[in-house]
């Protein structure tokens, strides 16, 4: 159960879909049985989950949940969770810590949340629901003046990473942090052949990230229990004030997962 208080009411609707805080534990309940069928029933990922058909953690209880729920069929149908700075010292660190070493992001001044977890239901990924979610994460980014956005994007690798090293050849010529904001992988991708004059398309939600200003902040980490490749992106929300805040609604759409 998400024990966080005073939340803030952060609402947007759009068409039969609203999106918002998870104000209760059955909300927060249905975006974790979304998760788990997304990401172990649709995936194959191999969750160590703490409840049986949820996809449950232990950073989930220092989490806010977001989720965008169909008002008609009153069901979650997207989700993301939200790790504030404050309560990732509370749990320990950030959950990309566990896949990443990131001291150089730790001693960067200002405050700093993290997103993952990130998901939509596949009856609704042709839809609003993805950008209504960005939507309403930028209305509490706006609220709570954040400084910096972190997050994982992942690549699927059961291809055995060819795909994964097609993209990050790609994104190292234009999207990279300089060195000092780097962070290094705790498992590195295995090197893999592809063919670099082949076209890749990004996954959505790396594409959603650059959009916004996001920089790859190095190597990928391979995580083996969704398999895939997790990218560490950072985003900073300061220069992001100087953006359209349409971009949030614009720029998302398609299949997003997030490890």
């Amino acid at each position: 159960m998400n024990t966080l208080n005073h939340v803030p009411t952060i609402d947007r609707t759009e068409g039969c879909l609203c999106a918002g805080l998870a104000r209760s534990p059955a909300e927060i309940d249905a975006s974790q049985a979304l998760r788990f069928r997304v990401f172990a029933t649709e995936m194959g990922a191999n969750l160590h989950t703490l409840r049986a058909e949820r996809d449950v953690d232990a950073f989930d209880a220092y989490c806010r949940h977001l989720v965008v729920q169909d008002c008609v069929e009153r069901r979650v149908v997207a989700c993301t969770r939200i790790l504030e700075g404050w309560q990732a010292t509370r749990a320990g660190g950030f959950y990309a810590a566990g896949e990443f070493r990131m001291d150089a992001i730790n001693a960067l001044p200002g405050r700093k949340l993290e997103i993952g977890r990130t998901c939509v239901d596949p009856d609704y990924r042709s839809g609003p629901a993805l950008a209504l979610l960005w939507a309403a994460l930028a209305d509490f980014v706006r609220h709570h003046r954040y400084d910096y956005l972190i997050g994982c994007a992942s690549i699927s690798v059961r291809d055995h990473g060819a795909r994964a090293a097609a993209i990050m050849h790609q994104l190292r010529n234009r999207h990279m942090t300089p060195e000092p904001l780097r962070v290094s992988p705790r498992l590195p991708l295995p090197e893999s052949d592809f063919d670099p004059t082949t076209p890749v398309e990004l996954p959505s939600l790396i594409r959603t990230y650059l959009a916004l200003g996001a920089r790859v902040c190095g190597e990928p980490c391979l995580d083996p229990d969704f398999r895939v490749a997790d990218l560490f992106l950072l985003l900073d929300l300061r220069q992001l004030e100087l953006r359209p805040a349409r971009r949030f609604l614009h720029s998302a759409g398609g299949h997003p997962v997030a490890a």
